[in-house]
């Protein structure tokens, strides 16, 4: 039998957007833009998901710059992946902030070997998103942002969130990180019926960035219904 891992790795080695997408917005894709990613990303898999285990599902929005969107595993910088995880990683150096809210939620938990055996953290859309901004940067940009970003992406996001419960995702839950994402993700389920329930948190990024003050008492609550 194929063990999760295996199965992890075969999607993000074929992962792919071919669509077209609008003038200004191009598609992350670390598995394709960096070599190092998917070997790196294949030693984690199978460190954590050596097993036909069956998972509970935790959704972002999609990948960005400093997490996923560089190191092809979702709110795992460079820094948490080799402290925490001890894989080393040599092309690129991140430090997001949401990553440091969720290994110390995963911290609270057990630490890794624990939390992992439990869930699978993923995203809505595997593929990141960057926008070309007035100053001629590039900058993150959520799959929707705009809604025609998300009627371009909505199929592929659906298609690739049903390969991915095929891993062996329980399906009686799944939480999801982010009120604006959670609201796209409830009704793609009320029609797609993916999920018996889900229960939507706010973003570890939101937390970081404008509640950090209240942080140990989100990281509480997260903990208490990961736990139920």
């Amino acid at each position: 039998m194929i063990s999760f891992a295996e199965k992890i790795i075969k999607f993000n080695r074929a992962i792919d957007f071919r669509g077209s997408l609008p003038s200004g917005i191009r598609v992350m894709n670390p598995f394709r833009e960096n070599p190092e990613i998917l070997p790196v990303s294949s030693a984690f898999y199978r460190k954590f998901y050596n097993d036909n285990n069956p998972r509970r599902l935790i959704l972002g929005i999609n990948p960005g710059r400093l997490g996923a969107g560089a190191t092809g595993i979702p709110f795992t910088d460079t820094k948490r992946l080799s402290g925490i995880c001890d894989i080393e990683i040599e092309s690129i150096k991140t430090h997001e902030p949401s990553s440091v809210f969720v290994y110390d939620l995963i911290e609270r938990y057990g630490g890794p070997e624990l939390f992992y055996s439990d869930f699978f953290i993923s995203s809505f859309c595997p593929l990141g998103f960057v926008r070309r901004n007035t100053k001629g940067n590039w900058v993150n940009c959520n799959y929707y942002d705009y809604e025609y970003l998300y009627i371009a992406v909505e199929h592929f996001m659906i298609a690739s969130l049903r390969e991915q419960i095929d891993f062996g995702i329980d399906t009686e839950v799944c939480y999801i990180l982010g009120r604006k994402n959670g609201k796209y993700i409830d009704r793609i389920n009320a029609r797609e019926k993916l999920f018996g329930s889900v229960i939507v948190l706010d973003h570890p990024r939101y937390i970081e960035q404008y509640r950090s003050k209240d942080r140990d008492e989100y990281l509480t609550g997260y903990l208490k219904l990961l736990k139920e």
